[in-house]
């Protein structure tokens, strides 16, 4: 077999994808039982089990442990039915959607997942948003079935009126929350029996339609009656099964279910590795790149200090978008113009980790970074391929950051620079005599992450003092000056020596803008 037709080959089998969706929704549940069908665990934990001794695979970190929320992506891998499935799992809480959206640049499919009792909320809309912008194909997952919420209809209307897409649902739920006997599969005419929490073997039972007596025996007459109307109306008035539509983000197909019963997640599985897309072409700078293509490629999605705090180790995420990734193989790092060997390739399951030796597109594989990543970096063999930069977003809220030990500087600056490295805060240094320096983050939450972080994996106290400044603008001028940003506002650097102003409010930004009219003020750093 050729090179190029076992790269094909292997694009094929490979599903790629994130789930979005907001706090306690059941993500990181969902996760636990994708990879417990793959194989990849044998018992399933549950984030709410703080006190308990086993916590979900992908919360890795301590205080995802202690806070029960996810406050950092992570990747898991497994086989399941011929497929490799790459799984990002990322963090719901809206102080960390630096981090998801970032991930979002490296699935080629998002699976949304929504409470069936709160239907679209806030954090979900901007998930949304971020995955119609780059076309990528939505499965949604309607969860917690078993509990009362809202009808099957309802929240068919609320996708389409709150985030503007039309859905076909792929199964249907018979009854709900304390009734709820099952799901009608409409595509495959088979039922999958609810069992309550005793979901280790599913039941499922083949059918003619949804009048198969078969049903009305499981159900009963009202339950029924009602599934028959309810598809009767789907048949006439619901959009049509589209795949094109699906391809293109049009369409999203729907399942029901409860992943913490484990009760649909099976069949959720199988039916989105038929229909979700293989690894396809990513933008870079010279256009799109073939996945097919001989030449190896890949991009830096993300940047984790200390996943194995014995070792105090950091890792690179790397998407790979073309070619097959070898152990030990020679890449350009295009950025420094660099040649660098890549002799530690791991690929994971959250934070174990195993040594790998191919990988093809679509799989995520971690690189050993002595400190040369960034995120946003592109590796490549042959022609120099830069991928399109990853998106970053403007701090929001500020704090002035001091070491309590002023014996622990060289500790503290460490933890600084990489936890900055790793998109978990922004910082910025005073200019002129003073040497503050400041912290910038998206959420509050995040300062929380930073000060437990800089404790736990380095050895650090720091105090955090907040400032009353709301937006940070790059300043793009031949000439800048200083003085011209005292007023409910201030001019820091950020750790790329560029120029940035402070903002107390909305006010004293446009008052400087105003008065500096040739100036360029950015949201982004340059």
């Amino acid at each position: 077999m050729s090179l190029s037709e076992e790269i094909k080959k292997e694009v094929e089998k490979r599903r790629t994808f994130a789930i979005i969706a907001h706090p306690d929704a059941g993500k990181t549940t969902l996760t636990e039982k994708l990879l417990l069908f793959g194989g990849a665990i044998r018992l399933a934990g549950s984030v709410k089990a703080r006190k308990a001794n086993r916590h979900a695979t992908s919360d890795w970190m301590e205080i995802e442990k202690q806070r029960g929320i996810s406050v950092t992506s992570s990747v898991m891998q497994f086989d399941y039915k011929g497929h490799r499935v790459n799984i990002l799992d990322t963090p719901g809480h809206q102080d960390f959607s630096e981090d998801t959206y970032r991930t979002l640049t490296a699935a080629d499919s998002a699976v949304m997942l929504i409470d069936v009792a709160k239907g679209v909320e806030a954090q979900t809309i901007k998930l949304f948003q971020v995955c119609r912008q780059r076309g990528i194909p939505i499965f949604t997952f309607i969860n917690k079935l078993d509990r009362e919420g809202k009808s099957p209809f309802d929240l068919m209307e609320e996708l389409e009126q709150v985030l503007g897409i039309r859905s076909v649902p792929m199964n249907w739920p018979i009854g709900s929350g304390r009734e709820l006997c099952g799901v009608y599969d409409r595509m495959k005419n088979q039922v999958e029996l609810f069992q309550g929490k005793d979901h280790e073997t599913i039941e499922v039972k083949k059918v003619e339609d949804y009048n198969d007596s078969i049903i009305r025996d499981m159900a009963g007459d009202y339950l029924t009656d009602q599934l028959i109307s309810d598809l009767e109306l789907l048949d006439v008035a619901g959009d049509p099964f589209d795949y094109e539509k699906v391809r293109n983000g049009e369409l999203t197909p729907i399942f029901f279910g409860s992943a913490v019963n484990n009760f649909g997640v099976q069949t959720f599985l199988e039916n989105f590795l038929e229909l979700a897309p293989q690894p396809g072409a990513k933008v870079s700078e010279e256009g799109p790149v073939d996945p097919t293509s001989d030449k190896f490629s890949g991009y830096v999605f993300k940047i984790q200090a200390n996943m194995n705090p014995a070792h105090r180790d950091r890792i690179a995420f790397l998407r790979i978008c073309s070619g097959r990734f070898e152990r030990g193989m020679a890449v350009k790092h295009v950025r420094n113009g660099k040649t660098i060997k890549l002799s530690q390739p791991q690929q994971f399951l959250a934070q174990d980790r195993d040594i790998v030796d191919l990988a093809y597109p679509g799989d995520i594989i971690g690189l050993f970074d002595p400190g040369i990543f960034r995120i946003g970096d592109s590796l490549s063999q042959g022609t120099d391929i830069v991928y399109n930069e990853l998106p970053t977003f403007s701090p929001e809220i500020f704090a002035k950051v001091t070491v309590k030990n002023a014996l622990k500087q060289k500790q503290y600056q460490k933890g600084l620079d990489q936890l900055t490295e790793e998109g978990t805060i922004q910082v910025f240094y005073s200019v002129g005599s003073f040497s503050d320096t400041y912290v910038g983050v998206v959420g509050q939450l995040q300062f929380e992450v930073f000060q437990y972080r800089m404790q736990a994996e380095y050895g650090v106290e720091v105090m955090l003092q907040r400032m009353s400044y709301q937006f940070a603008r790059w300043i793009v001028d031949e000439k800048i000056d200083p003085s011209k940003f005292r007023i409910n506002s201030t001019l820091v650097q950020d750790k790329k020596d560029n120029y940035v102003a402070l903002f107390e409010n909305e006010y004293a930004m446009r008052t400087a803008m105003e008065k500096n009219p040739n100036t360029k003020f950015l949201e982004v750093a340059p």
